[in-house]
Order: structure tokens, then C-alpha cells, then sequence
């Protein structure tokens, strides 16, 4: 008889949005793979159990959606996200051509400049929101410049992707509100985001470059340009949201980073690891899948927890622990195997950008008050925080 774990919690719940955590921890003690008994689909949580799967494209495929409803995964294929092998493979090269290391070292100095710039403002200021005017900065004044879309769409980018990631979740308020806005979006792309009205340079028009390549077709067009919105935006500001607060939270951790900064990009890593702006995303099983003696069948959904196995016991020690000495190898915070985020590059510059101006600014960084959570069905991170920086 196969063994078969449950665990019947609502993981898109509200009180479990906020505070995930313990939920994480009850699915990886339960077992390598468990069944959500409201959301019927498993779940995935351990740290090397999601790496495995993760790997195993082929088995655990994206080309049926990675939403956890029907709706979602029955408009999403052929996008970068929700597409496999050859298909993904020719769509990333594409997509990630403006993501390149020398296509990202020509912005460098403009997003090091604003950084710097950012943070000598707000050390101005008696208290700031740690979101709203610092982790935005950058993805909302540069990158979203990048992307290339007219004025108009880039001042509404926020709304799309937050919405974007709302409907990956089960069908829920959440799924429900979010559709809306992003049939608005999807509205928007096709009649203001034409070759006549984006940024001649930004990487919307290098889309419509591909097609006069002949390496994509027109219709492609709008669903890549989805790839470009949530990405290079929510979990960005997330991330850094979350190094603030964390620092704040560890003051002798922001103490050793400014006294050791080449610690910088483990820093980073730590901070996604510790609190991952992508909570998971499913995949479908090609084939029947026998994990720690539990079987997993054909057409079955799989929850993979990027923010579970992140916190996996059995991988780190003290794992709910801040500590920017830790060694890190394999964390999935931004994915892993061939689905592994390809913005990837872009938000490791704008963090460090970030960090560096601080630790050659501000000596003390002090929180205000408790934070404020966004409540969104994929992604974790803060809505405000109020903070105040030293010199």
C-alpha cells in the first residue's frame, strides 16, 4: 500500500501567508512528498527532495502551468515560465539576451550612481519606509525604464506583476481580484505595447527585433513581454525589503558586513534563502515518481517549495538563523535547473548596489515599528517598513 502523508492546511490562507513558516516545517517533518488534502496536489518541502525535482524537468514539467488552478495553467503555457524543452530552451535565449553580464555591466554605473544617490536622501530624512522608498527605487525609476514600456504602463507595472503572481495560487479572493487586472494588462500590452509605442532600446523592442530575426513569432510578442514585468520587479523589491529588515533585526550582522564587505554577495544569498520572495511554483509529472517510498503518479501536481527547502534542517544548521558567514552553495531561492530565474543577474546587481552604498553610508539601521506583510498568493515580502538609517 502506498504511504501517503497529508496535511490538510490552506497554504494560501491569509494567517498563512503571513506567517508560513511553521506550516513549512510540518510538511518537511511529515514526509519527502505530502498531500495538501484542500489543494489536492502534493507537496514538496525537503531541500534535497526539491532540488531533485527540480532537475528532473523532464519528469516534473512546466508545459501543463506551474499555477495551482485551472485557469491560470490553461492561459499561461508558452510563455517562458510554463514552457519545456525545446521550447524553453530557444524562448530563454531570447528573453534573457538584455539579462546578459555585458549587457547588465553597460546600466552598472547608472544603477550604482542612483543607489548611492537613494541612499544619501534618506539619510536626510528622520524615517523612511524601507519599501515604498527604497526598495522600489530602483526597480520602478531604472527597470522598469528598461523594459521599455510607454509612461503610462510603466506606472502601473507594479499592480500588473503583483497580480501576475496572485494568479498562480489556488482559486481564491486573491485569484479572483487579481484576474481583472490582469486581463487589463494583457489589454494594455496589445494595444499600447506595439513596436510604434515602447522605448526604441529597451527590451520589449528587442522582442520585436527577434521577430524581424525570424527567431520568434509576432504573436509571441505579448506573452514574453509577461515575462519582463513580475520578475524584474516584485521579487527584486521583495528581496531587498527583506535584507533591510533582516539587517535591522541583526545588527551585528550589518556590524561584520561593514567591516568585512566582500561577505557582500553571501549576503545576499543568505537573505534569499532565509526569506525567498517566491514561495514555490507546481509542476505536472510526466511519469509515475517514487520519493522516500511515497508514490507520486502520472498527471499529479507538485507544489515545490523554494521557501520551505530553503529552511530544511536537514540541509543547514539553525537554518531560521540570519548569518552571512554561512557557506552557500544550493539554496533555491531563485529556482534552480533550467527554470532558475533568469533576472537572476539584474537583482543580484541592484542588491549589491544597494548594500554598497549603505555600508560606506550608514553605520546603524534601526526599525520603527512592526512591518506590514504583503498578502499575495506566490510571493513573500513586506508591504512597509519603517526604518530609520545612522550614520
Amino acid at each position: 500500500m502506498n504511504r501517503r502523508p497529508t496535511y490538510d492546511v490552506d497554504l494560501y490562507s491569509n494567517e498563512v501567508v503571513v506567517n508560513p513558516y511553521p506550516h513549512y516545517r510540518a510538511i518537511r517533518d511529515l514526509g519527502e512528498a505530502v498531500w495538501l488534502e484542500q489543494h489536492s496536489m502534493w507537496a514538496i518541502g525537503r531541500h534535497l527532495d526539491a532540488r531533485n525535482a527540480l532537475s528532473a524537468h523532464n519528469i516534473f514539467i512546466s508545459g501543463k502551468g506551474v499555477a495551482a488552478n485551472n485557469l491560470s495553467n490553461g492561459n499561461s503555457p508558452g510563455n517562458l515560465l510554463a514552457s519545456d524543452p525545446p521550447l524553453h530552451t530557444h524562448l530563454r535565449k531570447v528573453v534573457s539576451k538584455p539579462l546578459h553580464p555585458k549587457a547588465l555591466a553597460r546600466i552598472k554605473p547608472r544603477i550604482e550612481a542612483s543607489a548611492g544617490s537613494l541612499i544619501d536622501r534618506l539619510l536626510a530624512r528622520k524615517s523612511f519606509d524601507g519599501i515604498l522608498d527604497l526598495a522600489q527605487f530602483l526597480p520602478i525609476s531604472i527597470v522598469s525604464e528598461m523594459v521599455g514600456l510607454p509612461d503610462a504602463g510603466r506606472r502601473n507595472m507594479l499592480e500588473y506583476a503583483a497580480a501576475v503572481f496572485d494568479l498562480f495560487g489556488v482559486d481564491n479572493t486573491r485569484t479572483e481580484a487579481a484576474l481583472p487586472i490582469v486581463i487589463k494588462m494583457r489589454k494594455y500590452l496589445s494595444e499600447q505595447a506595439t513596436r510604434d509605442k515602447v522605448l526604441p532600446e529597451g527590451w520589449i523592442a528587442g522582442l520585436y527585433d527577434a521577430v524581424d530575426l525570424g527567431l520568434i513569432k509576432q504573436e509571441q510578442v505579448q506573452t514574453l513581454m509577461r515575462d519582463y514585468l513580475g520578475p524584474s520587479l516584485d521579487t527584486t523589491i521583495f528581496a531587498i525589503g527583506h535584507l533591510l529588515h533582516l539587517f535591522g533585526q541583526y545588527p551585528d550582522q550589518w556590524k561584520l558586513l561593514r567591516q568585512e564587505p566582500n561577505r557582500v554577495g553571501n549576503a545576499i544569498n543568505e537573505a534569499i534563502r532565509l526569506e525567498s520572495p517566491i514561495r514555490g511554483f507546481t509542476r505536472v509529472l510526466s511519469q509515475d515518481y517514487t520519493i522516500g517510498g511515497i508514490k507520486l503518479f502520472t498527471g499529479d501536481r507538485v507544489l515545490i517549495l523554494y521557501a520551505s527547502a530553503n529552511r530544511d534542517e536537514r540541509r543547514w544548521d539553525e537554518p531560521e538563523k540570519f548569518d552571512i558567514c554561512r557557506v552557500l552553495t544550493d539554496h533555491v531561492g531563485f529556482g534552480y535547473g533550467i527554470h532558475q530565474c533568469v533576472g537572476m543577474q539584474l537583482a543580484r546587481l541592484e542588491m549589491r548596489s544597494v548594500l554598497t552604498a549603505m555600508i560606506a553610508r550608514v553605520s546603524k539601521i534601526k526599525i520603527l515599528g512592526a512591518p506590514v506583510y504583503a498578502k499575495n498568493n506566490v510571493l513573500r515580502g513586506l508591504e512597509t517598513l519603517p526604518i530609520k538609517f545612522s550614520r
